[in-house]
C-alpha cells in the first residue's frame, strides 16, 4: 500500500495541544505500510544471509524495547507517522531512531535480545565466561570507560558496558550489520574475541527451531488508553536532572564582570544558541538531548538571576559554551549518572 493510498489518520493536523490529549489507542496505528515495515523486512534478509532461521515479531508500543520471556521487539509509536515523530522532537529534542541508520542500529541491537531470548542463549557457560552474569542487577546509572577496547561501539553512551546483556546486543549488533567489517575494524581489540564467539555460536544454533516461541505484544500500543500527555510527562521526568547543579564559578569565567560596561544579555544570548548548543553536546558526549537542555536552562536561569553580560564575540563566547556546557555534562556523567534507559 503507497502513502498515497492510506487514509489520513483524524489526528493528523491536530495542535500539539490537541494531539497529546488522545490515548494511545486512540491513534489506530499500523507498521504495515511504514518505514518501519521496510526496516524489518531488511532485518529479516539480513538474519537470513547469516543463516538464521529466526524471525522476530514486531509490534508498535510506546519505547524501543524486547521483553524478557518474549522473543521479540517493541518499536516505539512515533516512527509510524511523521506528525508523531514531529511530536517527539519538540517534546524530548530528538528522535531515537528516527533516521535509517539510527533505526537499523537499533533494530540489531533489539534483536540480539530477542534471538537470545529464543534460544535461552545467556544460560549458556561459555556465554557467561564470555560477557558476565545476565542476573548481574540493572543499575539506574552506569559509569563508563570510553577509552576501553573491551567492548564493541555500536549505540552511542558506550551502551555495550552498561551490563552484560547490553554487552551482548551491541556485540551481536555489530556482527549482523553486513557493513561493519568487524574483522578488520576490532582487530587487536579484546572485543575482537567476543565477536568471534557472536560468529561461532550463530553458526552452531543458526538453523535450529528455537525454544521460546511466544508471539506475545507487551504493551502493545492498541491496548494502552494512557494518554499522549501523560507520557512524556514521565519521560521528561526520566530524562530530567535528578539534583541541582551550580555553575556560578564557570558561568563568571564565561561571562566575567564587565565594570562599567554595559554588554549584552549572557541569559538572551544563550536562549538564542541553546539548540545549537544542545545538539553539539549531545552528540559529543552521547547524552539525551532533554538531559543536556536542563542544564542549559539551569544556566539561562543563573544568567538572569545574576543579570550577567558579554562584550566578546559571539564566535567566541559561542564556542566557550560549547565547552563549558560539554564539561557539566560530562562531569554529571562521570560522577556515575550516566543513564542507563532500557
Amino acid at each position: 500500500m503507497s502513502p498515497a493510498q492510506r487514509k489520513r489518520p483524524h489526528w493528523e493536523a491536530l495542535p500539539d495541544d490537541e494531539l497529546l490529549e488522545l490515548r494511545f489507542c486512540d491513534l489506530e496505528l499500523r507498521i504495515r505500510g511504514t518505514r518501519i515495515e521496510s526496516g524489518v523486512e531488511r532485518l529479516y534478509r539480513e538474519l537470513e544471509r547469516r543463516g538464521l532461521r529466526f524471525r522476530p515479531h514486531v509490534w508498535l508500543s510506546t519505547e524501543w524495547f524486547s521483553p524478557d520471556g518474549v522473543p521479540g521487539i517493541a518499536v516505539p509509536f512515533y516512527l509510524a507517522h511523521p506528525r508523531l515523530a514531529a511530536l517527539e522532537e519538540r517534546q524530548v529534542f530528538e528522535v531515537e531512531g528516527g533516521t535509517p541508520l539510527w533505526f537499523m542500529q537499533l533494530l540489531r541491537h533489539e534483536a540480539a535480545h530477542a534471538i537470545d531470548c529464543a534460544y535461552e542463549i545467556h544460560r549458556r557457560r561459555d556465554w557467561r565466561e564470555t560477557f558476565g552474569r545476565y542476573s548481574a542487577p540493572y543499575l539506574r546509572y552506569y559509569k563508563p570507560k570510553p577509552y576501553s577496547r573491551s567492548f564493541v561501539q555500536h549505540l552511542d553512551m558506550w551502551y555495550a558496558q552498561s551490563h552484560p546483556a547490553e554487552d551482548w546486543a551491541e556485540t551481536f549488533a555489530v556482527w549482523l550489520d553486513p557493513g561493519s567489517t568487524w574483522r578488520k575494524r576490532y582487530r587487536d581489540w579484546p572485543a575482537l574475541k567476543k565477536l568471534e564467539y557472536v560468529d561461532d555460536l550463530m553458526e552452531e544454533i543458526g538453523g535450529r527451531p528455537q525454544r521460546v516461541r511466544s508471539r506475545e505484544r507487551v504493551e502493545e500500543l492498541g491496548s494502552l488508553d494512557r494518554k499522549l500527555k501523560d507520557h512524556y510527562a514521565m519521560k521528561k521526568k526520566r530524562y530530567g536532572l535528578q539534583h541541582p547543579h551550580f555553575y556560578d564559578a564557570d558561568l563568571r569565567r564565561l561571562f566575567p564582570p564587565l565594570g562599567g560596561t554595559k554588554g549584552k544579555s549572557a541569559a538572551a544570548f544563550l536562549r538564542r544558541v541553546r539548540p545549537e548548543l544542545r545538539r553539539a553536546v549531545s552528540r559529543w558526549t552521547g547524552e539525551y538531548q532533554y538531559t543536556v537542555d536542563r542544564v542549559i536552562e539551569d544556566m539561562i536561569e543563573r544568567c538572569s538571576e545574576l543579570d550577567m553580560r558579554y562584550s566578546r564575540s559571539e564566535y567566541a563566547v559561542r564556542q566557550d559554551a560549547v565547552v563549558l556546557l560539554a564539561v557539566q555534562t560530562m562531569n554529571y556523567l562521570y560522577e556515575g549518572h550516566h543513564r542507563l534507559v532500557r
